[in-house]
């Protein structure tokens, strides 16, 4: 059996644990090992939680390691890619209450969280954190490296690139492409394509 290693032991990391935990193929597929974190004190006064292993830098992945990831910002990559070059496999995390429509294409080291839809013919690329709650539609493109914040409604058709973050309850509207590094402040309302690097915030987004 696989062993699932979290990148991160902050707050985000225990959660990620307790989705894993409800996955697809937990307990016959993979079982939790534990975290790794450049704090090795991360989890002191939380209880019922496997081990920190060791920093990020040092971790020397196992044969039967598997990974996923908690961090944001833009040290994820970064972090994913040293690890990848160090031997780490990273699996898709899907939630099992999770919906996933006709022909779906998800690539790998996903997390796809509670209540999601992902709609007919749509397609995630790698590396992606889509949370709980989030609407992704029919026919959307999802690059790599994404943060999807819960309660996000992603309009069939619409396009995210790469490295892009998009907070809670935002809606990204019919035609709409977010380029690499856009960022949507939550509760806002899309209608037009962000550009890269900008960030917008409102309803109707504008440019902040």
């Amino acid at each position: 059996m696989k062993k699932l290693v979290i990148i991160g032991a902050g707050g985000m990391g225990r959660t990620i644990f307790d989705i894993a935990r409800e996955c697809v193929g937990y307990g016959s597929e993979f079982e939790i090992k534990g975290f790794v974190d450049d704090n090795l004190t991360a989890l002191e006064g939380f209880e019922n939680y496997p081990p920190v292993l060791g920093t990020i830098r040092d971790y020397v992945p196992a044969k039967e390691d598997v990974f996923t990831f908690s961090i944001g910002g833009d040290a994820r990559c970064e972090c994913i890619e040293n690890l990848i070059a160090r031997g780490a496999e990273f699996i898709n995390l899907i939630h099992q209450s999770a919906r996933v429509g006709s022909n779906v294409k998800i690539g790998k080291g996903n997390i796809i969280a509670a209540f999601t839809s992902l709609g007919a013919d749509c397609r995630v690329g790698d590396y992606n954190m889509i949370q709980s709650y989030t609407v992704i539609g029919h026919d959307a493109e999802i690059g790599n490296f994404n943060r999807i914040d819960t309660h996000v409604t992603c309009v069939g058709g619409i396009k995210i690139k790469d490295e892009t973050t998009v907070h809670t309850s935002a809606v990204i509207n019919h035609r709409v492409t977010l380029h690499d590094r856009a960022k949507v402040g939550a509760c806002s309302f899309v209608i037009r394509s962000v550009k890269e690097g900008v960030t917008v915030f409102g309803c109707p987004a504008k440019r902040i």
